[in-house]
């Protein structure tokens, strides 16, 4: 996409993605919110950009946003984002690209995108966005004229990455509430350093931990409540979503992404268990990868089988 392509308002939204429906009543199990029927009854992945995808989206209409967008400064600054890792927007998803491309880090770019996210969130809702320290320092002003910062969160991976003098063990998500909101946390026991290892040897390189999500997930929703995600990647997000009774509605432009996070969020529905993560996790990790690549080029939707 280009700045100007971006820069365009979006087209009039006459044919709207249909959310999830409600789901059942929320009971505690096992520590963790999950509904009565163990996970609401449908989610809704899409293979969309993320600014035509929130075009889609009525004003006001879901209530929480969870999001890691492919931010471009630190990659160009270890040198991932000139195709050799992350790959190049125009080829995300295409037969021989990589899995996504980075967005420059660009204010006005992102000041339209974070625009939007305000107003498909419903009065008095919040929103999570992930940052690198790059990013962090360049767009953070631009998402504080938007929305109502509250807290810094660090998350600690564990260990260290890449790079050279002190090398980066974490990343930043910023809190915030829609403009003037009061709504407050479920708990106000909540630290705003979470250490949470990363995951190895995943389906998807950018694969967060659900456990991470789940607490963002769990400390600002109600029952009934949709979280939205427009770069679910591998679906993440939507797995911390259902298994809290929440429905799941995102985007990711890269077929194979979305072909594994449909996958993934269908199997956790039919057994209450996430492929990509605890027991049996190694034999997902391949299932997703043989999934990924059953997408057909230039469908609206990834072929999904052995569903």
């Amino acid at each position: 996409m280009t700045l100007a392509a971006a820069m365009t308002p979006p087209p009039k939204r006459s044919r709207s993605v249909a959310l999830p429906v409600a789901p059942a009543p929320l009971k505690v199990i096992s520590g963790g919110l999950q509904s009565a029927a163990c996970a609401p009854p449908s989610h809704a992945i899409h293979v969309q950009d993320y600014m035509a995808f929130l075009g889609t989206l009525p004003d006001k209409s879901v209530d929480l946003i969870i999001t890691d967008p492919p931010y471009s400064g630190m990659n160009r600054k270890l040198n991932f984002g000139g195709g050799r890792i992350v790959g190049k927007y125009a080829s995300a998803g295409a037969a021989g690209g990589k899995w996504y491309a980075d967005l420059p880090d660009d204010p006005d770019l992102y000041r339209v995108f974070f625009e939007e996210c305000h107003r498909v969130l419903r009065k008095n809702r919040h929103i999570y966005v992930m940052f690198d320290n790059e990013s962090l320092l360049t767009l953070g002003p631009v998402f504080r004229e938007v929305f109502a910062l509250k807290s810094i969160i660090v998350w600690d991976k564990g260990h260290m990455g890449l790079g050279e003098n002190y090398r980066r063990q974490h990343e930043i998500i910023l809190f915030a509430k829609t403009q003037k909101g009061t709504r407050r946390l479920t708990s106000k026991a909540l630290a705003d350093v979470i250490y949470e290892k990363r995951i190895y040897n995943a389906a998807y390189p950018t694969q967060k931990p659900v456990a991470l999500f789940d607490r963002f997930v769990r400390a600002s929703v109600s029952s009934g409540f949709t979280v939205c995600d427009p770069f679910a990647g591998s679906g993440s997000t939507s797995i911390a979503a259902l298994q809290a009774g929440c429905s799941f509605v995102g985007a990711d432009i890269s077929p194979r992404a979305v072909a594994i996070a449909n996958w993934r969020s269908k199997h956790f529905l039919k057994t209450c268990q996430d492929p990509l993560e605890g027991p049996g996790r190694l034999r997902g990790v391949a299932k997703a990868i043989r999934t990924s690549l059953t997408w057909l080029p230039g469908s609206e939707e990834p072929s999904v089988h052995g569903q």
